[in-house]
């Protein structure tokens, strides 16, 4: 596995389906966004590997959401580092009992239906349950890598969550509220509430942040916020791919 340095502190664990994201704060450990799926457990562990680090270096592990190619590491990464889960109370129900998938509808748009269909539509309904310690809400500000605010962003997923990192003139981990998939910053393509969904990508056009890194697609390094409002905001249409 090749990880991508994004900044002197944080890694693009490319998986096979979706990213996991590593911050490294050095001494106090690592901290994981994401856990992948529930086969990818062990190249995010040998990510860590790869940066020197052991397992039980990992700190904290932020999920985004409930999803099985996002939470479904969590169960054996949590095994193998002892490491705290953080996730929305909405979504958190959701693993505990081992739940990851509540019906979607496909995005307007061919190219977003063609990959409903081939991807999305018959979904894993199932992961591994495991425990989350912390239930994180709108706005709450996590004492982690200098300040990590957690955003509700919910419409792809009731408890979907996004994480703006304070540092590097701001980083947000957008998680599937966004994709930049062949350069398009777009909607996902799949959605429990697709108004509720649009209302989120707003939400996040709103805030400031230089650097933005998405489940599926490649990180925007510079002018991240701006692209959002580009993309999504308040006068602006949003467009189906």
């Amino acid at each position: 596995m090749a990880l991508e340095q994004i900044l002197p502190s944080l890694y693009r664990v490319p998986l096979k389906v979706v990213n996991a994201f590593v911050i490294d704060l050095e001494h106090d450990g690592l901290i994981l966004v994401d856990a992948g799926t529930p086969t990818d457990a062990r190249a995010i562990l040998d990510a860590v590997g790869e940066l020197g680090r052991r397992p039980t270096d990992v700190r904290h592990i932020l999920v985004t959401h409930c999803h099985a190619d996002h939470a479904g590491g969590l169960a054996e990464l949590k095994e193998a580092t002892g490491a705290p889960a953080y996730m929305h109370p909405a979504d958190a129900e959701m693993v505990r009992v081992g739940r990851a998938l509540r019906p979607l509808t496909p995005t307007p748009g061919p190219l977003n239906r063609a990959v409903f269909w081939f991807f999305l539509r018959n979904g894993p309904e199932t992961l591994p349950a495991t425990a989350v310690e912390h239930e994180v809400t709108d706005g709450e500000d996590l004492p982690l890598a200098g300040g990590i605010r957690a955003v509700h962003v919910p419409g792809h997923c009731a408890g979907q969550l996004a994480f703006l990192w304070a540092r590097h003139g701001g980083v947000l981990f957008a998680a599937d509220a966004a994709t930049n998939v062949a350069g398009l910053l777009g909607l996902s393509p799949g959605y429990e509430d697709l108004e509720g969904g649009k209302r989120s990508a707003k939400k996040l056009a709103g805030l400031d942040f230089e650097v933005a890194c998405f489940g599926h697609g490649r990180t925007i390094r510079r002018g991240a916020s701006a692209r959002f409002r580009k993309a999504f905001g308040i006068d602006q249409k949003v467009t189906a791919r």
